[in-house]
């Protein structure tokens, strides 16, 4: 499955942006899906995931009540809505499909870039 990012862009802190992962060439809803993010000089790490049914989303302690991960198989498509924005949260932001659950990651989008000003 190739994978398609967008969304990201540039907003002042307390701000919102939405991020869509938009999958094709393989049949998207058999997929478990996952947000990452990487900063400047920094590890790349786990942001969001949810299943392939849209149930069972786990997010990352950091984002816990300001982030919503979310799906559309009908549109091969999962979201990212990123609500009350810090500057901490600047990284280039990436989706991520796999097709066993306990497995890695298999397939990457090519990122998209989010900056928060303070």
């Amino acid at each position: 499955v190739q994978l398609q990012a967008s969304g990201g862009g540039s907003v002042q802190a307390g701000g919102s942006l939405r991020l869509s992962c938009a999958g094709s060439g393989g049949t998207f809803r058999n997929y478990h899906m996952g947000w990452f993010r990487q900063a400047p000089g920094k590890e790349r790490e786990f942001v969001a995931s949810t299943s392939r049914g849209g149930s069972g989303t786990q997010y990352a302690d950091f984002v816990k009540g300001r982030f919503t991960m979310s799906r559309d198989n009908a549109k091969n498509t999962v979201y990212l809505q990123m609500n009350s924005l810090k500057p901490e949260d600047t990284a280039v932001y990436y989706c991520a499909a796999k097709s066993i659950l306990t497995g890695p990651y298999n397939y990457w989008g090519q990122g998209t870039q989010v900056t928060v000003s303070s």
